[in-house]
């Protein structure tokens, strides 16, 4: 849903909400479980590679697959019920999912994300604990290097097919160059870049990320284009200058206090005139319930971040007009082809005055959100 300056869409327009209003609806919501539980099942068992291109019967997928009959009979129905599994006869074959994405064997395959969705199985059973106790699962993991390394992937698996589509709706025109933070895997910055050839590419983020960021960008016909800065923009300053910063999917894991510094530095980082695109889970309404997607990713933040959350369109405006940005808009892409409906917004640093550069740098090094 696109949010109005000014405008908040009421909550009875967010149609990904399915309100509860009975037992028997309750017992539906709980019960929504089972087919997700059916899906990482046949992921633990490495079902769609084990098949591959040939039909199996059940004994001898079985077999193969170290099963019980009767057990993967039963999984193998409910596969073939939803698509992923073609049955003729007693025979079984993979879908086109089963032979590309989720398969091993595939140049399409997207491992790292699979793993990180049934990891996520596990850590979401233990919602109850993390709730009483606000803390994440694991305070250490995320400054672990390999850990670092196979999220970063994952999250490249996630953004491959989606950024292209952002990419050729936003528009740059004018810019030069153009700074990822937080960007992971280079994926957005790629996707910018493809589209923009004259353009100049920067990804900020940790060592580990940028690892990924340069063996994917080595593949991309666009990846000499893009460089690299390790930087933790939380603590420290952001190097260099830019006519665009593109923040996706970042804000979520910090909180207010850390995105108003981060915010600071991106327009201590920008030219005059620059643009600050933020890509998120925005919530669009001033309660803070809507929509049901955002709200549900705030507990995914609650398990896994130390202080992360998801944002109202509001408060995040509040905080970049703090820092200095003048015009806040969203940017409105086709329905579906983004990464979040409503999920972008804009904001732009006024134009060069005479003298207003050296006063916002100023301003920029003794603001106490630094």
């Amino acid at each position: 849903m696109p949010y109005v300056e000014g405008n908040h869409v009421p909550p009875t327009e967010d149609l990904s909400v399915q309100p509860i209003r009975s037992f028997e609806e309750f017992r539906d919501a709980v019960a929504a479980y089972r087919l997700p539980r059916i899906l990482i099942a046949a992921l633990e068992l490495d079902l769609f590679t084990a098949m591959g291109g040939r039909g199996w019967t059940i004994p001898t997928l079985a077999k193969r697959v170290r099963a019980s009959r009767r057990g993967l009979d039963i999984l193998c129905r409910n596969l073939a019920s939803v698509g992923l599994l073609r049955k003729q006869g007693v025979t079984y074959r993979n879908g086109p999912l089963g032979l590309g994405e989720l398969n091993a064997h595939s140049p399409a395959y997207r491992g790292a994300y699979l793993n990180l969705l049934k990891d996520h199985w596990a850590d979401w059973s233990q919602l109850t604990e993390h709730v009483r106790s606000g803390k994440p699962l694991e305070d250490d993991k995320p400054d672990d290097a390999a850990y670092r390394k196979a999220f970063t992937w994952a999250m490249h698996h996630r953004s491959m097919d989606i950024a292209p589509r952002v990419a050729a709706q936003v528009g740059l025109e004018g810019a030069k160059t153009f700074l990822d933070l937080g960007g992971g895997p280079g994926t957005y910055a790629l996707a910018f870049l493809a589209k923009h050839p004259r353009l100049q590419a920067t990804v900020a983020d940790r060592a580990p990320a940028l690892e990924v960021a340069r063996e994917i960008a080595e593949t991309h016909p666009a990846g000499k284009r893009l460089s690299y800065v390790a930087v933790d923009f939380v603590k420290r300053p952001i190097p260099g200058r830019y006519d665009v910063i593109w923040y996706s999917n970042v804000l979520h894991i910090y909180s207010p206090a850390e995105n108003q510094r981060v915010f600071h530095r991106a327009a201590a980082a920008l030219n005059p005139g620059g643009r600050l695109l933020i890509q998120d889970a925005f919530l669009q309404d001033v309660d803070g319930l809507h929509p049901q997607e955002a709200n549900l990713f705030a507990v995914t933040m609650l398990l896994f971040t130390r202080r992360g959350n998801t944002y109202t369109v509001r408060e995040t405006e509040a905080w970049l007009r703090r820092a200095g940005f003048g015009r806040v808009k969203p940017v409105t892409l086709r329905a579906g082809t983004g990464d979040w409906d409503g999920g972008i917004l804009e904001a732009s640093l006024p134009s060069a005055r005479p003298g207003s550069r050296a006063r916002r740098g100023r301003s920029a090094r003794n603001s106490p959100a630094r």
